[in-house]
C-alpha cells in the first residue's frame, strides 16, 4: 500500500479525501496545507491523517491538488527526493522551462510525474494520434457565467447580466492557462498529450444558456478525425471545476493498486 500524501484541502482534496475513507486498500497518510490552514484541516480530518506544510520523507506516492504554486513549493522537491507524483494543476506546466524543470527532477531522482486529464477524455486517443502525426487540435471550452466569476472575463463583459454566449479568449493553449489558470488545465492537458502549448488553439466561452461544464475537441491528423463533446457537471463545491476532475485522481489512485487497470 502506498504511503499517500495529499496536496491541498480545498474543494477537490476535500472531495478525494472523503471518497477515500474506509477503502481497503487506499489511505491517505498526510495532508499539505499551508501553515494558516493547518488547525483548520486538522480539525476536518481522521485522527490518523497527518497534516503539515511540506510532504513527509517518508512519502511514496503524492497527489497535488492545491493549484498551479505547488508544482514548485512541493512536486518539484518530491521527484528530486524519488517520489512519485500525480498532478491535476497541468495547465501549470504553460509557464516556460517549467515542464523542462519537471521531468530533470524526476530523471535526476528516478521517480515519474503522472499529467492527470482531469475534467476531460480523449487524452490517451490524442496521445497515440500524434506518433503518427497531428495537423490540428482545437478546444472549445463552455462555462455558464458562474464559472468564470474571479478571472479575467469580469473586465471583459459583465457576467451577472450576460445574455447571450460571449467569448471570452481566443488563441493558444499556452496564454489561455495563463489568463485562465483556475479554468484551463483542460487546454493544457490536450496541448501536452498532441501538438504543444503555442499549436493547440483555444477558444473559452461564457454562456447564460448552459448550466454544465461544456469542453469541444477537435483533432485532425494521419489517423483520421475525432470530434468529443463532453458535458460534465461542476463540483458542488467550487463550480470553476468539473466533478470529473476529482473522479480522474481516484481513478489513477485506484489503478496504482488494482490488479487490472484500464
Amino acid at each position: 500500500m502506498p504511503r499517500l500524501t495529499l496536496i491541498g484541502f480545498g474543494a477537490i482534496g476535500r472531495s478525494v479525501y472523503q471518497r477515500l475513507q474506509g477503502h481497503a486498500r487506499l489511505q491517505i497518510d498526510a495532508v499539505v496545507v499551508s501553515p494558516r490552514s493547518l488547525e483548520a484541516t486538522q480539525a476536518a480530518v481522521a485522527s490518523g491523517t497527518r497534516v503539515c506544510t511540506e510532504v513527509p520523507e517518508d512519502a511514496t506516492l503524492v497527489l497535488e491538488c492545491a493549484g498551479h504554486g505547488a508544482l514548485l513549493a512541493h512536486v518539484l522537491p518530491a521527484l528530486e527526493r524519488g517520489v512519485e507524483c500525480a498532478v491535476l494543476s497541468v495547465g501549470a506546466l504553460s509557464e516556460p522551462g517549467l515542464p523542462e524543470q519537471m521531468a530533470d527532477a524526476a530523471r535526476r531522482g528516478g521517480a515519474q510525474l503522472h499529467l492527470l486529464p482531469g475534467a476531460i477524455g480523449g487524452v490517451d486517443a490524442i496521445a497515440a494520434a500524434r506518433l503518427a502525426g497531428l495537423d490540428a487540435v482545437t478546444y472549445t471550452g463552455r462555462k455558464p457565467p458562474a464559472g468564470w466569476r474571479g478571472t479575467p472575463a469580469q473586465g471583459l463583459v459583465d457576467l451577472d447580466s450576460l445574455q447571450a454566449p460571449f467569448v471570452i479568449f481566443e488563441g493558444s493553449a499556452r496564454d489561455a492557462a495563463l489568463l485562465y489558470p483556475k479554468n484551463a488545465n483542460v487546454a493544457a492537458t490536450l496541448s501536452l498529450a498532441g501538438l504543444g502549448l503555442d499549436a493547440t488553439r483555444v477558444r473559452l466561452i461564457a454562456d447564460p444558456g448552459v448550466r454544465d461544464n461544456i469542453h469541444e475537441i477537435d483533432v485532425r491528423g494521419a489517423f483520421g478525425e475525432m470530434q468529443l463533446t463532453m458535458r460534465g457537471k461542476p463540483l458542488a463545491d467550487n463550480p470553476k471545476t468539473s466533478a470529473l476532475t476529482v473522479l480522474s485522481a481516484l481513478r489513477f489512485l485506484e489503478n496504482r493498486v488494482a490488479a487490472v487497470t484500464l
